[in-house]
């Protein structure tokens, strides 16, 4: 439900992958529930009494600029460093057809200069200052980051103030950087089997709602793009009010919120255009997909539609989902590790992953891949009946305990990094979700009870809210035969 500290090992896909961050070197950012193997239950259980409290947001502020900025400050002075984040409130989801994947394109266009700073100068910049920077693109939103030593952080937020009201698009510059997009494209997702499992389903799961195009793109659509579609987007969509900056670090936030005055402040407002209400057709029944690509092993991905958070306080189900998700896949003990994986062998892996925040429609997975003997078919028995005796048998308050102790206690560890604390604001406010309001949300889920937990597993895990694909693995003969290649970057 909130963006967390990346867990190593990763496991490759879960619900955050529908929602799939590229940088600009193409690499997918993957954020996944922390799983604590070292600490012992009772531990956890301590922790857990007190992690709420600890996790109130102390030394935090806002404030919004005359142009509709917003600027949202979190004082952490454990280090003489700054994360300075530029969010904007577009994303994949606000395209329409036929030009799938600008906003990602766009924020490859974001690194390719002004008038005062030529093409690949910003990030020279940030590194002569002892700095590193990137971006991501998302579904639901865009966002540029920047971590300093503290004194730079005015000229970070010049730079990104420059960029935000005076970018210079160049048709041979675009003509260049389509061509790195669309090697990403190939890379990560043509050449990537899992990946193609995950795009192609939920092309198939969602009829009308944006979600049903990739944050990368449709190669035809890259192919026919041109500079003007980026362009168009950047005008659109890059305005001071549909914008919030995000600073965590060792700072004042009085001299923060003046120093976005001095550089954000001037740069005007814009009519945004209008959203329309997005509403997905009521599925009427099961949807399989089968996808062949040369790979290794078979994959099998399920995806259900079920609600997500919107409001915070009184929705109940959402917070129930999550807690399912953590009992599933939350930690090394959870259900799906313990019993498929360690325990019956039927899978080489097998994830859950639910996401209740964010801006369009929202899908709890399971996925895995099965051991050595067995066939997609039995992991996706064995996965269905992980669901089933839930439904029927319910979790002990001991498991439940255990999954909500893992979720609260990796909260507390993650915000010993700045840049975890700036996404996690950063991730929620793109959600519609007031970074005021996060701890509440942590509260909520303290309180989920196993009847309600067992109850959601009963009203949404049904065939006709489910989508099924199915990787079936082809020789390796044709891809072995490639080039290696490294990533492109700028």
């Amino acid at each position: 439900m909130w963006l967390a500290a990346d867990r190593a090992p990763a496991k490759a896909y879960d619900a955050r992958l529908q929602r799939s961050h590229f940088n600009r070197s193409g690499y997918l950012l993957m954020t996944q529930r922390p799983f604590l193997s070292m600490l012992r239950l009772a531990v956890l259980l301590a922790v857990s009494q007190s992690a709420v409290a600890a996790l109130q947001p102390a030394s935090a502020f806002e404030t919004t600029l005359a142009n509709g900025l917003r600027v949202i400050v979190k004082e952490d002075h454990r280090a003489p460093t700054v994360v300075h984040m530029v969010w904007y409130r577009a994303g994949a989801i606000d395209e329409i057809d036929g030009t799938s994947g600008v906003a990602h394109v766009l924020e490859h266009m974001m690194f390719k200069g002004t008038k005062k700073v030529g093409p690949g100068q910003f990030s020279k910049r940030v590194a002569a200052v002892g700095g590193r920077d990137n971006a991501f693109t998302n579904l639901d939103y865009t966002a540029y980051f920047q971590q300093v030593p503290k004194r730079a952080l005015a000229a970070m937020m010049a730079l990104e103030a420059d960029r935000m009201a005076n970018l210079r698009l160049d048709a041979r510059e675009f003509a260049q950087e389509i061509k790195v997009v669309m090697e990403e494209r190939r890379m990560r997702t043509d050449d990537n089997p899992q990946a193609l499992v995950n795009e192609r389903l939920q092309s198939v799961a969602f009829q009308e709602h944006p979600y049903r195009r990739p944050v990368i793109g449709w190669m035809s659509d890259l192919e026919q793009m041109s500079y003007r579609d980026a362009q168009d987007w950047y005008r659109r969509w890059y305005a001071p009010n549909n914008a919030y900056v995000v600073v965590v670090g060792d700072v004042d936030h009085a001299e923060v919120f003046r120093l976005a005055e001095k550089y954000y402040g001037g740069i005007k407002r814009r009519a945004l255009p209008t959203r329309r209400a997005l509403a997905e057709p009521k599925q009427l029944g099961i949807k399989r997909l089968e996808v062949r690509a040369p790979a290794k092993l078979p994959y099998l991905m399920m995806a259900w539609k079920v609600p997500k958070l919107q409001d915070i306080r009184r929705d109940r189900e959402p917070y129930a989902l999550e807690m399912l998700s953590a009992l599933l896949d939350g930690h090394d003990a959870a259900r799906l590790s313990k019993d498929l994986v360690r325990g019956q062998k039927i899978a080489q892996s097998a994830s859950a992953g639910y996401d209740a925040t964010l801006r369009g429609e929202a899908q709890f997975i399971l996925d895995g891949q099965p051991a050595e003997g067995r066939t997609v078919a039995d992991l996706e028995a064995a996965l269905r009946a992980e669901i089933r005796r839930i439904q029927e048998e319910g979790v002990s308050a001991e498991e439940l305990a255990r999954a909500k102790t893992q979720t609260l206690a990796g909260q507390i560890y993650k915000r010993d990094s700045m840049m975890a604390q700036a996404m996690e604001i950063g991730g929620a406010e793109a959600a519609g979700v007031h970074w005021q309001d996060i701890d509440t949300m942590l509260e909520m889920t303290r309180g989920v009870t196993a009847e309600e937990v067992q109850a959601a597993a009963r009203k949404y895990f049904r065939d006709d809210a489910l989508t099924v694909a199915v990787l079936d693995p082809q020789p390796l003969d044709a891809v072995a035969a490639k080039a290696t290649v490294t990533a492109p970057s700028h």
